[in-house]
């Protein structure tokens, strides 16, 4: 073949095969634009919601706002709004999208419109005991529109880069989990409330969080292109920052868009104020202003006080300015790229809701009949009541679920309130390389809290407009977006990263025959983390992914070691060749204290389940019957000894456990100590059933375990006192 046929060959195979990313962005322009647009109610009084009961502003305080960025890689152009509102109504959204289409000719599929979640906004969507402001709701769709329609006029060539910085100081879940015997009360009557919001500072009648915050705060910034700047170099003219932090809302007096709109003022502030790369400024055009945008995460169950400290509150400009602080820096480290793809893609699904039984309308009933005004209720009990009858005759609803791809960037986008380990959920496994999500777009159908929080109780699962959705939605929308982050990416997601120090590694050494570490983020099954399969099953009553033990040997330097927290459920597990002899080893922290109850609670259990008499090996914490704060081991009879330990274990502190079984011999060692913390001899009576075990529980149910869990490891032969001590060892226990 001649020189020239070579040549022609070349050009077209470069022509007909697809480049790569990096030949792409050589070739092809990103463009971005945004704007705000102003949405203040100028004429009082206007209805608040984001309580039980209907609110009202007299004034405002600070401005409200919708602000858009519109992106174009040269095929895809997509829009992104964000505005200074409760929650709203999948209609309103879609009006706004409607007539922003129609102004920009951006597909409808191609719109993400978002609520910043401010409980200090007009209501524009019913809720719980509060209306619509009719008039206020009306003129919104065309403040959103025009502010996609005003992004969309400002596109220019730009450059686009991100970054995410880790800050748990500013916010921690807000749902705590009660005592056993300080279980509230529901407004239907019943005594289910084991998990509630807003627990108080250190209030002893609450355990601890029922799940854990989501710490990723993540800023996706815009800046025009110029020839000038180097991939590194600071921007010569930013043009707007999309933030995502999963903090519900500080507190502010309606009017207000409460810290989210101090945090996008004080961020403006901070990028206008730095010096031009040049010195110099250009005059030769007016451009459109600096825009910051801060949208919601999954917050749900995420609030920014932490309700195990005393009582401390910064004030909201202090909160917002340090929050602000946290997201520049990460700001100031962001690598820029000229060009990146585009891709999104939306799913509408069906979900059902709770709907109420003949006993709940009868209850309903009553309550509506004795109300002075059916339309305006004055009560938790009237709200709830009249809540029956909007999920009675709105049985199902269809919700819009929506990923964005920016790059290796990732968007995951809810209509619902969201918790925090469901937006972990979708972080861990997203097939690109960042992903935040962003609650309450597209819609807003309530909380939508994972099935194992159901049995738990609180307003976040009471069924209303707020809490509806059936008890899988969850489960369904972290799945549908899992596939669409898939679809966008054109990869598969990852499996989650479960971190394993030292500790781990001398585990497994030790040849467990079944290891479950709880990591867990979803149930009902409990991996084991050892080579045979023995996966166990959470009961009803625990929850998932919380903080673990301060042992840096577990999960090794700088990641966070995770466990269950046991709130009446228990672990089951069955493992078939089990011999009398055996050890089985764990971390526990225990909730409750020594006079909360005659046993505090069980650690471990072997028996038959439910069996009468519980027969089988017992290890639990005293209480105010006998021994309260130490550790003893029983058979659940009687008529045999029990053996107590010496040591008196204070609650709320972490614990190393072995138990260990030969025979009639048995020996339980505590924090990696060489001599046993009890020693004493029980006759065995595990042969028979002695393949059922039970975690944070009694093999009978009573006195489970409060409080949490985590690294239990069984293993079919005693352990020697050594590997007890190198196990512990390698935790790097402080």
């Amino acid at each position: 073949m001649s020189l020239r046929c070579l040549l022609v060959v070349f050009a077209l195979s470069a022509w007909v095969f697809p480049r790569s990313a990096e030949a792409q962005s050589e070739a092809r322009s990103f463009y971005a634009g945004a704007a705000a647009v102003e949405i203040t109610p100028t004429e009082f009084p206007r209805i608040i919601s984001g309580g039980f009961l209907q609110g009202r502003a007299d004034r405002a305080n600070d401005p409200l706002f919708a602000r858009a960025l519109v992106l174009d890689d040269g095929q895809t152009r997509l829009a992104i709004a964000v505005v200074d509102t409760l929650m709203m109504p999948r209609t309103l959204i879609d009006q706004a999208k409607q007539r922003a289409a129609k102004a920009t000719g951006i597909p409808i599929e191609r719109m993400l419109i978002s609520a910043t979640h401010t409980h200090s906004a007009p209501s524009v969507m019913g809720a719980l005991g509060t209306g619509v402001d009719e008039e206020y709701a009306r003129r919104l769709p065309g403040w959103i529109a025009e502010s996609i329609e005003r992004a969309a006029t400002n596109l220019a060539p730009a450059r686009i880069g991100w970054a995410t910085a880790v800050d748990s100081q500013h916010t921690n879940c807000r749902r705590w989990i009660k005592r056993p015997d300080r279980i509230g009360t529901d407004p239907f009557g019943g005594q289910t409330v084991r998990a509630m919001m807003h627990p108080g500072y250190q209030n002893p009648d609450y355990v601890g969080p029922a799940g854990p915050e989501d710490p990723g705060l993540t800023v996706l910034a815009l800046a025009a292109a110029s020839p000038a700047d180097t991939q590194r170099a600071r921007p010569s003219r930013p043009i707007a920052v999309l933030a995502n932090y999963s903090m519900h809302y500080y507190g502010a007096a309606p009017v207000s868009a409460d810290y989210f709109g101090r945090f996008c003022r004080r961020f403006a502030r901070l990028v206008e104020s730095r010096p031009r790369p040049d010195g110099k400024e250009d005059r030769a055009k007016p451009v459109p202003p600096f825009v910051a945008i801060m949208s919601q995460g999954t917050a749900g169950d995420l609030h920014w006080m932490d309700y195990s400290q005393p009582a401390r509150s910064p004030g909201i400009d202090a909160y917002a300015d340090e929050v602000t602080q946290v997201a520049f820096e990460a700001y100031r480290k962001i690598v820029y790229q000229d060009w990146v793809p585009l891709a999104m893609a939306q799913r509408q699904i069906t979900l059902k809701r709770r709907v109420p039984d003949e006993a709940r309308l009868a209850w309903a009933r009553k309550i509506v009949e004795r109300m002075k005004n059916p339309k305006t209720p004055t009560s938790i009990p009237e709200v709830y009541a009249l809540e029956q009858f909007y999920l009675r005759d709105d049985p199902q609803c269809e919700l819009k679920l929506q990923a964005v791809r920016i790059g290796e960037l990732g968007i995951a986008a809810f209509p619902a309130e969201v918790f925090g380990i469901t937006g972990l959920k979708i972080k861990a496994q997203s097939p690109l390389e960042t992903t935040f999500n962003i609650e309450l777009a597209n819609g807003a159908e309530g909380y939508i809290p994972p099935p194992e929080q159901h049995p738990l109780g609180g307003y976040t699962t009471w069924p209303a407009r707020s809490a509806g959705l059936e008890v899988q939605a969850e489960a369904v929308m972290a799945e549908t977006l899992l596939q669409l982050l898939e679809q966008v990416s054109g990869k598969p997601r990852r499996k989650a990263f479960v971190p394993a120090g030292p500790y781990v590694d001398a585990v497994r050494a030790s040849k467990p025959v079944a290891y479950w570490r709880l990591y867990d983020m979803t149930g009902p099954q409990a991996a084991d983390a050892s080579t045979h399969k023995n996966h166990a099953t959470y009961e009803d009553g625990i929850a998932l992914y919380l903080d673990g033990p301060l042992a840096p040997g577990i999960a090794g330097p700088g990641q966070t070691t995770r466990a269950a927290h046991f709130a009446g459920g228990r672990l089951k597990a069955a493992l078939a060749g089990l011999g009398v002899d055996y050890a089985i080893e764990c971390w526990f922290w225990n909730g409750l204290p020594s006079d909360a109850r005659a046993v505090t609670g069980y650690l471990f259990s072997r028996g038959t389940d439910d069996a009468r008499g519980a027969p089988g090996d017992h290890l639990g914490i005293g209480g105010s019957r006998a021994k309260p704060g130490r550790l003893f081991f029983d058979h659940g009879d009687a008529n045999r000894p029990i053996l107590v330990g010496t040591t008196e274990i204070a609650p709320r502190t972490w614990h190393h456990v072995v138990l260990v079984r030969q025979g009639p011999n048995v020996a339980v060692y505590l924090d990696g100590q060489p001599k046993p913390e009890i020693a004493g001899a029980i006759p065995s009576g595990t042969a028979r059933g002695g393949r059922q075990l039970f975690v944070g529980g009694r093999s009978d149910g009573q006195a489970n375990f409060e409080g949490k869990l985590c690294e239990v490891a069984v293993y079919d032969r005693p352990l020697r006192s050594e590997e007890i001590a190198g196990h512990y060892a390698a935790s790097g226990a402080r």
